[in-house]
């Protein structure tokens, strides 16, 4: 009997490394598409990274971040702009690389809040899914504008160039999968 529990959950825990590395797949189509908007063109990146820790949870939401972060690291073309702009660990040494690392904690966040163990868990509010998504979305931010501003240095203006620009955008990308999440929480989707 404790056998088949055993084989069980190590089944069930392959089964969603499995499901996370597949949402690397996801992820990186979605930095590849780039839409019009203002002020800046827009991708769907930070919107899959905050679907992936809302559908996969925290844990599994930072390992599909981490194994997409290493995939690019490994050099395989997973970021926005790559090949082109470079790949591998050189392309997260640069000006992005922050915020491809606060990737993995947002997902992380979102993951913890949507967890049905959360004292706040709530799918049915709309402005509080859309106001915990916006906050789970401030690792990418924090960590990608210090990046950028020891890249190229503090006194530039930091802010008007790694986040200003998107907030807009995000905004956006934010009320789209709060819309979702709450039209779609009876479906057990999320």
């Amino acid at each position: 009997m404790n056998n088949t529990i055993v084989k069980n959950k190590v089944t069930s825990h392959a089964f969603k490394i499995l499901i996370a590395f597949l949402f690397t797949i996801l992820i990186a189509l979605s930095s590849k598409i780039s839409v019009p908007f203002y002020p800046v063109p827009m991708t769907m990146q930070t919107f899959v990274v905050l679907f992936t820790g809302v559908t996969l949870g925290a844990r599994y939401g930072f390992i599909a971040l981490s194994f997409y972060i290493l995939e690019g690291a490994l050099g395989l073309p997973v970021f926005a702009g790559t090949p082109a702009k470079g790949v591998g660990i050189a392309y997260l040494l640069g000006p992005t690389g922050g915020y491809i690392l606060g990737y993995a904690f947002t997902a992380f966040l979102a993951g913890i809040f949507f967890s049905k163990r959360n004292i706040f868990y709530n799918k049915k509010n709309l402005p509080i899914t859309f106001i915990k998504l916006a906050i789970a979305l401030i690792p990418t931010y924090l960590i990608g504008t210090l990046w950028l501003g020891i890249i190229i240095g503090f006194d530039k203006p930091i802010l008007e160039m790694g986040f200003y620009p998107f907030v807009i955008s995000e905004c956006f990308k934010i009320l789209l999968l709060a819309i979702l999440i709450h039209k779609y929480s009876r479906l057990k989707i999320f």
